[in-house]
């Protein structure tokens, strides 16, 4: 009865820490202003992620595949190839540096390529925090992004470098067992916030909820709502004399994710399973 208690007022903390961090996050909160895209199609994320935990010194590191679809598995525009060095600095503490390629293209005519080539650098900072049977996770990441535009695209053939911050906080709820293991059915929700030094400050809000389950030691899949909104800065349109106000676009996707741990040694078997936190 007291485990249930304890499980209750751990899960009623911290929806009500994610409540209020997507409150705050909002664009009334912040006294944003803009309009809505008025595109209300559902899009689509597929994942594929192969994470080496840390050994024994500490060391690991994670690969990872994505598409992205305008419509629910139609219209693909958008891949990432993406990867990281980690280490374990304590049980609950993980740093990682990352890089990876980033490429939009338009759905309508794939065969022109890439109209923005993204190469990203990045340096991340986890900590994990328990409570009773719900495990979050705090992550910070600072990245540096250098963006190639096809010729036929302003600023023609150009790179530009621009960099950003991100905080996310996730948390993972086993529903059938007391922790993960195999078999565990879990729920998993998230929302990330993305700031732009140069502006606009607070550039984009991610929020995220899933559900999943732990096939084996090695596989997990998860099936997520992913709610993405993107601030546009205030700006003049060249040639014309017109200020285009602060404006807001979001769009709802579908996420399907599988995540592939490789297993070390067999000393290692004896360690609990990991939290399924989503790794993008």
């Amino acid at each position: 009865m007291n485990q249930l208690f304890f499980a209750l007022a751990a899960a009623r903390t911290t929806y009500a820490l994610l409540g209020g961090f997507l409150l705050l996050a909002s664009p009334a909160a912040l006294a944003q202003t803009g309009t809505a895209s008025p595109t209300r199609k559902w899009g689509s994320w597929t994942i594929g992620t192969v994470v080496l935990p840390g050994g024994p010194k500490g060391w690991g590191g994670y690969f990872e595949l994505q598409g992205r679809s305008n419509s629910v598995a139609r219209e693909f525009f958008y891949n990432e190839i993406k990867g990281g060095i980690s280490y374990d600095v304590t049980d609950n503490f993980t740093v990682l540096l990352g890089t990876g390629r980033y490429s939009t293209a338009d759905y309508r005519d794939l065969s022109q390529g890439y109209k923005a080539l993204e190469a990203r650098v990045w340096q991340q900072f986890t900590f994990t925090q328990p409570i009773s049977r719900i495990k979050l996770e705090h992550r910070f990441r600072v990245e540096q992004r250098w963006t190639r535009f096809r010729n036929d695209i302003v600023p023609t053939n150009q790179a530009r470098y621009r960099g950003r911050q991100r905080y996310r906080l996730s948390a993972v709820l086993p529903l059938n067992k007391p922790t993960m293991q195999p078999g565990t059915a879990f729920l998993s929700v998230y929302n990330e916030v993305f700031f732009d030094p140069r502006g606009p400050y607070f550039e984009r809000n991610r929020a995220y909820a899933g559900a999943g389950v732990q096939l084996s030691r090695g596989v997990t899949v998860q099936a997520a709502w992913l709610n993405q909104v993107d601030w546009q800065p205030a700006r003049a349109q060249p040639g014309t004399g017109l200020f285009i106000a602060r404006s807001r676009q979001f769009k709802n996707n579908l996420v399907l994710s599988v995540v592939y741990r490789i297993a070390r040694a067999k000393a290692e078997d004896k360690t609990p399973d990991p939290t399924p936190f989503q790794p993008d």
